[in-house]
């Protein structure tokens, strides 16, 4: 077996990004996963960097996959589809609601094709409700869930994520529902459909808010690096102009820290009992804590914190997440061969089994790289797929 979802058949036709990121995590642990493209290429192949015209995100999100070239919106590509359908566990999509339907593709035709298949269907409202039929991106639930307006400094603006964050959230939902509907399956046979709207998930990470408006009528305000739940939590200027992270979640690393800055006097607050009467006192506590490390680097303020037992961290880059042993330790970074880029690094696998841990098994390959492959399985012999190619049909 080559991973614990060996012999799981996955059709990834879904772009930008929750999709595709489900099933790039299904691939990494085994499944056999065909990446159905329209002919022009996903969209992710061109978007953000690029080196010497190849698009890196596109190596992280297609690998492990087959890349095949199709377009189902012409009925040369549907009927192909339909015959892949046949022998796939899942079939992961993204499209507007109604757009499989209008092209006979719907869940109702699918599964009789197919009774056993799981349909993911990922959009950004769902597939019903007022806005089911709007463009929805990552972004617009950002905004929708109540993330940005808690985020950002108190007297600044709503604050948006500089990545896919929304997206990241509904991928991990998507494939623990894709591995949940196929555990269901086993007991009948039956496959079932997935509705995943890209506003949810990331509701069920924002904790109580919702809970706290409707039992205690309360906004979470902004409130920059700080925290409602407990104090010291915030960043903090090193003396050598670095910045570190430091969290105070349970009281006894809140103690530690502030007999560490020379401030037990605190800790003899009424006050200091509980993590959210501290969050009341975060002026206090921030000057404490902050004038200490600003007066020393950030290499000893990290041994310190360590020697004392309190938590804390340094606010890396990219470059310090290549470089650090903890990181080197666990194997979180992936050192891959790529046939158009040579050596590259990219986040490993999400989390390490000990019996049948998964791998990365390629990176993103060209556009089409594998469609006579795939299709040939499917009844396309030479002369069909230049027939399509001059159609348009395949790239």
């Amino acid at each position: 077996m080559d991973g614990p979802l060996s012999g799981i058949r996955v059709l990834d036709v879904a772009t930008l990004f929750a999709g595709p990121l489900a099933a790039t995590l299904l691939a990494d642990f085994g499944a056999e996963v065909v990446k159905i493209e329209h002919p022009k290429g996903d969209p992710s192949r061109t978007h953000g960097a690029q080196r010497d015209g190849v698009g890196l995100w596109w190596k992280m999100l297609g690998r492990g996959k087959k890349s095949v070239t199709l377009y189902l919106g012409a009925p040369q590509g549907q009927e192909i589809f339909r015959r892949m359908v046949a022998e796939a566990d899942v079939v992961i999509e993204n499209f507007r609601p109604g757009t499989l339907e209008r092209w006979g593709l719907g869940y109702s035709e699918l599964r009789e094709i197919n009774p056993g298949l799981v349909l993911a269907r990922v959009t950004g409202f769902g597939q019903i409700g007022p806005y089911a039929h709007r463009p929805g991106f990552g972004t617009l639930a950002e905004a929708m869930s109540g993330f940005a307006a808690v985020t950002g400094e108190p007297d600044g603006p709503p604050t948006l994520p500089p990545f896919g964050l929304a997206d990241g959230i509904a991928a991990l939902t998507t494939a623990f529902a894709i591995m949940t509907a196929l555990r269901a399956r086993d007991a009948d046979g039956t496959g079932q459909q997935i509705d995943m709207a890209i506003i949810e998930p990331i509701l069920t990470l924002l904790g109580p808010q919702l809970l706290a408006y409707d039992q205690l009528g309360e906004l979470q305000p902004r409130m920059g690096n700080r925290s409602s739940n407990n104090a010291p939590r915030n960043i903090y200027r090193t003396a050598d102009d670095r910045w570190v992270a430091v969290s105070t979640s349970t009281q006894s690393v809140a103690d530690r820290l502030l007999r560490l800055v020379g401030r037990a006097d605190l800790t003899a607050q009424p006050w200091f009992a509980s993590g959210a009467e501290r969050a009341q006192h975060a002026d206090e506590l921030d000057a404490a804590v902050g004038a200490w490390i600003a007066d020393r680097d950030a290499d000893q303020v990290l041994r310190e914190f360590e020697q004392a037992q309190a938590a804390v961290a340094p606010i890396y880059t990219a470059a310090d997440v290549l470089a650090d042993p903890q990181f080197q330790a666990l194997g979180t970074i992936a050192e891959l061969h790529d046939d158009e880029l040579g050596p590259i690094r990219m986040q490993n696998i999400l989390f390490r089994l000990s019996a049948t841990p998964g791998r990365i098994r390629w990176t993103g390959p060209p556009l089409g790289a594998h469609t006579a492959e795939v299709l040939s399985k499917y009844g396309v012999d030479a002369t069909q797929l230049a027939e399509l190619r001059a159609a348009g049909v395949v790239l």
